[in-house]
This record gives structure tokens, C-alpha cells and sequence, in this order.
């Protein structure tokens, strides 16, 4: 039995994906699955800020997609938003602040629909979670995860429309953010009701660290698949794989 540590890649069946969006680009993606059986649910995976290093590869981000089909039999799609880089390779178009961006993310959930994968979550990160305020209550969405979320292109109009709509919102923040911290985050998401707001003891915008990687994927697998399902195990029994070509987190 092997810990699980930064660098492990548990198995799971991983396709490298092109995503078509509705003005013609194509987007480079990877959806990964269950290698033992169907998917109980999808994280739809939108990155941090591409104009500050973020992309599909972002540490959380991949980190989910190496150990959340295994551990919690989930789907990950990960994409790049248009004109974003990763080792996969750079999506077609130009970064457009989050508006074009909606786009991309219709694209990421038709390519959910036309696979047939169930239940499809928002897993947005910084500039991923505006995307998703902004432009994902589509109606194929079960609900949305916030990872720092720092409410600069999001509006008060967006959230009271996440609170109309009553779907699940769960914002997960670092004590120590550099944008918006627990606190003040609790004042702008008390008009949504159904949002909880999770502060994160010691964490920072960046989630660097194995224990903080750990936190976020346990509170993403409590919301998506249920409380049964955490903690997950930082041991695995069986084939698994190092990845040791890591960028820094992003």
C-alpha cells in the first residue's frame, strides 16, 4: 500500500478531448473516468486566471483528475479556455475577461450531454469561479463549487440570480486569500441563501500544499457525492503512476 502524494496518478481511463464551442473554435480538453465502473457523477473543471498562468493543468485541478475517478468515482472534464495553454496543447481564440468564456463552458457541458456522464458540478477556481457565477446556470448543472472565489467580474445581480434559482452554490475560502477572505465572503454570498461559505484555516488562494489539496477534494466529494464518501484514503492498494514533469502551482 502506497501513499498518495503530489505527484501520484491513480488509474482511470483518460481521453484527450477536443471541445467544438457554438463561434467555431476548438478547445483542447481531457475527460478522465472510472476505470471499474460508471461515473456517479462529473466535475466540469474551469481554471484560474490563463493572463496569470492558469490553465487546465492548475494543480488542484489536476490533482482531481489523477484521483477523484479512483477515489470517488467521479468524471473530471478539464479544459482551456480559449487562447489557454497547457502541456495538451492551446485552445484557438483569445481571452475575453470571462464573457466569450460562457461559450467554452456550453461547450464543456454539451460534450457532458452528448457522453451521457451524470450529474454535472461546476469545479471553478478564481477566475473559473467568476466563469462560473457568470455563465453556469445551464440547465444540465446540478450545482457549482467556488474555490477562492474573488467576486471581481461576478455581480450582486449574478448571485441573486444563483439565489432565485436555488441551485446548490458552495464557495470554499482560504483564511488567508489575497482577494476575498471568509469573512467578507459570508457578507456577499448572504444573499444567496442556499450558499454556504467554508472558510479554510491557513489556506491561500493558491492552495499550495498537500494538506490544503487534501481539504479542498474531501469538501468537493462531501458536496458531490456525499459525506459517506470522505475522507478520502491517502493510501492506494494497487497500479498507480508518478508524474514527475509538475509545473508550480498556478
Amino acid at each position: 500500500m502506497d501513499e498518495i502524494r503530489a505527484t501520484t496518478v491513480l488509474p482511470a481511463q483518460r481521453e484527450p478531448l477536443t471541445l467544438l464551442t457554438s463561434d467555431g473554435l476548438r478547445l483542447v480538453g481531457e475527460l478522465a473516468t472510472p476505470e471499474d465502473r460508471p461515473p456517479v457523477a462529473t466535475l466540469v473543471c474551469l481554471h484560474p486566471l490563463p493572463t496569470h498562468g492558469g490553465m487546465m493543468d492548475s494543480h488542484v485541478l489536476r490533482k482531481a483528475a489523477w484521483r477523484l475517478p479512483a477515489l470517488a468515482g467521479l468524471a473530471v472534464l478539464r479544459f482551456n479556455t480559449r487562447g489557454t495553454t497547457s502541456a495538451a496543447g492551446t485552445s484557438e481564440g483569445h481571452f475575453d475577461g470571462g464573457n466569450a468564456e460562457g461559450l467554452d463552458l456550453l461547450a464543456a457541458l454539451d460534450t457532458v450531454a452528448a457522453r451521457g456522464l451524470p450529474r454535472a458540478w461546476l469545479l471553478g477556481w478564481s477566475f473559473g469561479t467568476e466563469v462560473a457565477l457568470c455563465h453556469g446556470l445551464d440547465p444540465r448543472v446540478v450545482g457549482a463549487i467556488l474555490l477562492s472565489p474573488p467576486l471581481r467580474r461576478a455581480s450582486d445581480a449574478d448571485l441573486d440570480r444563483w439565489a432565485a434559482d436555488g441551485r446548490p452554490l458552495v464557495a470554499l475560502v482560504p483564511e488567508l486569500d489575497d482577494y476575498l477572505r471568509p469573512d467578507a465572503a459570508r457578507e456577499h454570498f448572504a444573499r444567496v441563501p442556499q450558499a454556504q461559505v467554508v472558510g479554510v484555516e491557513g489556506a491561500k488562494h493558491l492552495w499550495v500544499g498537500e494538506p490544503y489539496v487534501r481539504r479542498v477534494l474531501d469538501e468537493v466529494v462531501a458536496v458531490v457525492v456525499g459525506p459517506q464518501a470522505v475522507p478520502l484514503p491517502h493510501t492506494w492498494h494497487g497500479p498507480m503512476q508518478r508524474h514527475d514533469d509538475l509545473r508550480g502551482p498556478t
